[in-house]
Parts: C-alpha cells; sequence; structure tokens
C-alpha cells in the first residue's frame, strides 16, 4: 500500500472510529469510570507516547491525583476530559495532548446517528475545499491563498495544483494560514515544492513506533511551474497550529518567505487518536518534528513571526510590502526582457545577413543557438518567435521566415500553429510541395483548422 493511500485510509478510519465510538449518550461518571479512563490514558501515554519517561510520568501524576481525590467531585465527562487535560498538559507541555469528549448531540439536542456522523466527517474536506478555501490575484498582480488546513493530499491534490495553477503568474504570493488547524504532511510537501528550484529537505517526523525517521524532501514532479524566486508572505496567528506552523517554519528555517502576524499555537508533535472509555477519548502524539536546518521544532514555543502587527492587521501589511516588491520585480523583469530582448534582436539581424551572403549552415546554428538562449531566459516562447517570423514575412523576406518559423516547427513539433505559420511562408515563396507538407501536418494536429484546408484547396491539394 502506497504511503499517501495508508494516510488517507488513517485519517478516514479515525474519523469514523470517532463517530462510532462516541457517539454514546450523555452519562455521568463514577469512581470506577474515572479509575477506568486514567488507568487507560496512564498504560497508552506509556506505550505510546513520543516520549516515554514523559509519558510515564503524565500517567503517573494523574494516578496520584486520582488517588488522592482531586477528582472525586467530578461527574461531567466534558469537565473531566478539560481537567484531565489541563494535568496532562501542565507535565507534558504538549498542546496536542488532549482528553476529549466528541458531541453526541446536534445543535437542537437531537442524538448523533453515528452512521450520518461517519457520512459527515467524510465530506468535511471536500465542503472546506479541501483548505484551499480562497485563491485570488489581488490587485498589482499579488497573489492570494488562503489555506484552512492540510487534508491528506490523496484527497486534496487536485484542488491544490488547480490553486497553484491559477496562481502561476503573479509576481508576489501571500499565504494565509491564521485559520489552519494542521493536516497531512504530505499536502504541506506538495505545496512547499512549488517554491523550491533545487531538491530540498523540508522536515522530518520521528516516530516511536519502530523507532522510525520519514524524511519529507521537495517533490521532483510537479503538475505546474515551480517559483523558486517568487516573493513570499505567509500570515500566521495563536490559531495557526501543527501542519500549518510546519508549513510556515519549513520557508522560515530556508529563508524562504517573510512571516507577518502572530506567534503561532506551538504543536509540533503528531499522533493519533486513542479511546479511553466511553465517552472519552485522547489524542496521544506518538512522533515529534525535526526540522533539518535547526534540529529542532516548534513545540511549546511555536513559529515567531519575522514581522509582529496584530494578525488582524497581518493582511494590510503583508499586501502593502508585496505590492511594492510585486513592482519593483516588474520593473526588473521588464528591464532584463528589453535587454535581453535587443541582444536577441541583434543576433537575428546577423543571421538574415548570413543567409543573404549564402551563408545557410551558419545562419542556421546561429539562428538555432540566439533562440535557445532566448528560450532559457524566458525571452523567446513559441509566441514570440512567431511574431517574429511574421515580422520577416510582411517584408517579403521568404527566406529568414522560413528559417525562423523552422526552427519553432522543430522546438515544438505539437503545435499546429507552427506548421501553419510556416506552410504560409512556403506558399507565398512559391515553394508548392513544402507548403501543401506543412498546411497537412497542421490539420493532423488540429482538424478544426479551416485555415489550411481553404489554403489546400486553393494549391489544389487534397486535405
Amino acid at each position: 500500500m502506497s504511503r499517501f493511500r495508508a494516510t488517507v485510509l488513517l485519517f478516514l478510519a479515525l474519523n469514523a472510529l470517532r463517530a462510532v465510538i462516541f457517539a454514546q449518550p450523555t452519562q455521568t461518571l463514577d469512581q470506577d469510570a474515572r479509575k477506568r479512563v486514567i488507568a487507560a490514558a496512564a498504560r497508552l501515554l506509556q506505550e505510546r507516547y513520543v516520549f516515554p519517561d514523559v509519558g510515564k510520568k503524565c500517567g503517573d501524576h494523574i494516578s496520584g491525583q486520582l488517588a488522592a481525590g482531586a477528582f472525586d467531585e467530578i461527574a461531567d465527562p466534558k469537565v473531566f476530559a478539560e481537567r484531565l487535560t489541563r494535568e496532562l498538559q501542565g507535565i507534558s507541555h504538549d498542546k496536542h495532548m488532549r482528553v476529549q469528549v466528541p458531541e453526541t448531540r446536534d445543535p437542537r439536542g437531537v442524538p448523533v446517528d453515528p452512521a450520518i456522523e461517519r457520512l459527515r466527517m467524510l465530506r468535511i474536506p471536500a465542503e472546506n475545499n479541501y483548505g484551499f478555501a480562497r485563491a485570488e490575484v489581488m490587485p498589482g498582480n499579488v497573489g492570494y491563498l488562503e489555506i484552512t488546513g492540510f487534508p491528506p493530499m490523496e484527497l486534496a491534490r487536485p484542488t491544490a495544483e488547480a490553486a497553484m495553477d491559477f496562481l502561476a503568474n503573479v509576481d508576489a504570493l501571500v499565504i494565509d494560514l491564521r485559520r489552519n488547524g494542521g493536516g497531512s504532511p504530505d499536502l504541506i510537501q506538495l505545496v512547499c515544492s512549488y517554491f523550491f528550484g533545487e531538491k530540498t529537505h523540508l522536515n522530518s517526523l520521528y516516530w516511536r513506533e519502530g523507532n522510525s525517521t520519514q524524511e519529507f524532501w521537495t517533490l521532483d514532479s510537479l503538475k505546474g511551474k515551480r517559483r523558486p524566486d517568487l516573493p513570499l508572505f505567509v500570515l500566521t496567528s495563536h490559531r495557526t497550529f501543527s501542519g500549518g506552523e510546519e508549513f510556515a517554519y519549513n520557508l522560515k528555517t530556508r529563508k524562504r518567505a517573510t512571516l507577518i502576524g502572530d506567534t503561532t499555537g506551538g504543536g509540533a508533535n503528531p499522533g493519533g487518536f486513542f479511546p479511553l472509555d466511553p465517552p472519552i477519548g485522547m489524542f496521544i502524539p506518538t512522533g515529534r518534528a525535526i526540522n533539518p536546518v535547526t534540529n529542532d521544532n516548534w513545540e511549546g514555543k511555536g513559529v515567531v513571526p519575522d514581522i509582529r502587527p496584530d494578525s488582524a492587521a497581518a493582511l494590510d501589511t503583508a499586501f502593502t510590502l508585496a505590492k511594492g516588491i510585486a513592482a519593483e520585480r516588474r520593473k526588473t523583469t521588464e528591464q532584463r526582457f528589453a535587454n535581453a530582448s535587443a541582444v536577441l534582436t541583434k543576433r537575428i539581424d546577423e543571421v538574415d545577413r548570413f543567409l543573404k551572403s549564402g551563408k545557410g549552415p551558419e545562419a542556421r546554428t546561429l539562428l538555432t543557438s540566439a533562440f535557445d538562449e532566448g528560450r532559457a531566459g524566458d525571452i523567446a516562447d513559441e509566441s514570440y518567435i512567431n511574431q517574429l517570423g511574421y515580422g520577416f514575412l510582411e517584408k517579403s523576406n521568404f527566406e529568414m521566415a522560413i528559417e525562423v518559423f523552422s526552427y519553432n516547427a522543430r522546438t515544438f513539433p505539437g503545435s499546429w500553429n507552427v506548421y501553419d505559420s510556416l506552410g504560409e511562408a512556403f506558399m507565398k515563396q512559391g515553394d508548392t510541395k513544402q507548403a501543401i507538407a506543412s498546411y497537412r501536418k497542421s490539420l493532423t494536429l488540429n482538424k478544426d483548422n479551416e485555415g489550411a484546408r481553404k489554403a489546400l484547396r486553393s494549391m489544389g491539394a487534397e486535405h
């Protein structure tokens, strides 16, 4: 079974398990029930908690509290769970360690149907658009992406990729994690991968079970383009927790983003949910995060932002900074494009002179080199080269136009448009045979190219 599949099954199974176990009628706790809860918690903490010695201390502490009568007056399961959480976190200082009593009644007071609850839990990620709450291009070509959670990647990947594709051409990006409560490390890995050019070690998770460490590196293959130089601004709040904190910490430790807002919640130890005694259960951290840069994590400390306005003002602050950087970036890019375009134009003129002096092979070598360098520098794409070819065609410089269009055909062999342009150049030059071959190739790639059919008919050719 793949790691992605295992992650998704675990996610769904835990939600379903919680619905089944905890769909119990409201009840009160007697001394025996409290003993069973604490005995189960102490045992699981010693067996499962990522730090065995701390787990034992936690179990010993609540067992001692029980023996001392500290819980004797607590009959309400929720009050008992809240008290145990405070006691345990007072020893472990682990914000993921929580004792809980899930709701068993809806807002109208009607008991929850376990089957309906299971279906509802399965629908929650989709109903929240798999955590991608908002994607927008703001004034100044600044992107805004709000991520409220990281569901398993096997569920959320298409939505994540669509969001990244939508924002692929912005000049700066603001990622809002202020409502992000965490989630799957696989999806965090995917989104982070868009912002690094070289393969980068993002985070590791140590698991007590098996004494194993799982490394998370940027992915080798992505749908869409990477933006390793894109200016990033990440918004955080006290509510940013767990996986949301990991995302921010990954970028902060690699100096890849500017963090703006409040210090985050401070929970770095992943784990799972375990039943104690119905209706009470417990989330126990069974692993811990290890950042490859700091060899540490944000547990108990939170991720500290670089700029610390109130989180409510974080978006305005980030947008102001991002808009200024985006404008400067565009100015620099435009100047670079103008300079490179001038160099490319000069070299193309030299190609034209070679052709006119009968130096065809030399001209083609220079043309290929010039366009290859232009494409590498994001200056010369298919459209740019095609327009350049038409510039020569309009001047009746057929030889040069054919060389330019031929380069496009060699470089973009799947494009019907480049063969259509090449066919037009051959036809105007009077090379009917080559024109027919090019137009037919264009029609093979695009059967709806009526222009090619018309041109073929004008030359008396079948299509």
